[in-house]
């Protein structure tokens, strides 16, 4: 629980919760899931992120969740998960169970229906970072929260005494130049992580400290073996395999990460499960270009999917 090491480095696998229509999660299938996450080169794990569909989960479903993590991975993989909620009181709860649970840290995103101020938003990540003494990563995710968080205000957040982490969508254009000037504004040796899979290797090998990965959760071994060669700087490889991920990326461009995800766990056999309604499963149409991307990465790569 809120260990001191540094949680918020090397490549985060990002998981579903697989539950069934009224949100009962399928413990059994979180447990898989979590298992084949228990490897090298998965330097942590996310939980209850926006893969692992928190928005849509009470409190005591989160719980659940968080104790089939906690049971499965027993310290082997620091564990951070999604405090975020609409009511600034609700995510003060959240990050207490997370810390009482036995997680290693959390992550934040200004979650609302009413637009906010960045007022409103410094004072939600004041009030929820007082709240717990985990180390706390903002997670900066416009797509869903419709939020964009300015420099400044990211650079005020930053001061918080355990905010030590920032994730956010890896750039389409000067990834170098975008890290430079997000490490300038923020205190030394704060976190600045990346997400948007296809994108993130750039970011990464521009000096980005996280791969917060949506398909390291369902396909490992390949995500591990892509982080590998950004580590070492050989280009080469990173594209060959970016290359061999590209179906998926493509996929996930098309339909959106999280159903894609949601239709290679369940090709896996790690669960039979869709995404929490409304949300809708990709169409049954398309089901040949979900095995056929999953077919390219296993044949093609010498490491296990």
């Amino acid at each position: 629980m809120g260990n001191t090491r540094n949680i918020f480095q090397g490549l985060s696998a990002f998981a579903i919760t697989p539950a069934d229509p009224d949100g009962k999660v399928d413990t059994a299938a979180l447990g898989r899931i979590l298992e084949r996450l228990d490897m090298p080169g998965i330097d942590s794990i996310g939980l209850l992120g926006s893969t692992g569909t928190y928005i849509y989960l009470t409190r005591e479903q989160r719980k659940v969740a968080i104790d089939v993590a906690i049971r499965t991975l027993r310290g082997r993989k620091p564990i951070i998960v999604s405090a975020g909620a609409l009511r600034t009181d609700d995510a003060q709860h959240l990050a207490k169970d997370a810390e009482e649970a036995g997680v290693d840290g959390l992550l934040l995103a200004p979650v609302s229906y009413n637009p906010l101020t960045e007022e409103e938003v410094y004072r939600h990540y004041e009030s929820v970072a007082g709240s717990t003494t985990l180390p706390i990563c903002i997670y900066n995710t416009p797509s869903t929260t419709h939020f964009t968080f300015s420099d400044a205000l990211l650079a005020r957040i930053a001061g918080l005494p355990n905010v030590v982490a920032l994730k956010q969508p890896a750039p389409i254009n000067e990834p170098k130049g975008r890290h430079e000037a997000l490490r300038a504004n923020l205190p030394s040796g704060f976190s600045v992580g990346y997400s948007a899979d296809w994108l993130v290797a750039d970011s990464l090998m521009a000096g980005g400290s996280v791969w917060y990965s949506v398909i390291a959760g369902v396909l490992p071994a390949p995500s591990v073996a892509l982080m590998d060669a950004i580590r070492r700087g050989d280009d080469a490889e990173v594209k060959r395999i970016s290359a061999l991920l590209e179906p998926i990326w493509e996929l996930f461009k098309e339909f959106g990460d999280l159903r894609v995800v949601y239709a290679l766990a369940n090709e896996l056999g790690l669960c039979k499960a869709a995404p929490p309604r409304p949300i809708l499963p990709i169409a049954a149409s398309h089901h040949r270009r979900i095995v056929s991307a999953l077919a390219n990465v296993n044949e093609s790569m010498k490491v296990p999917s």
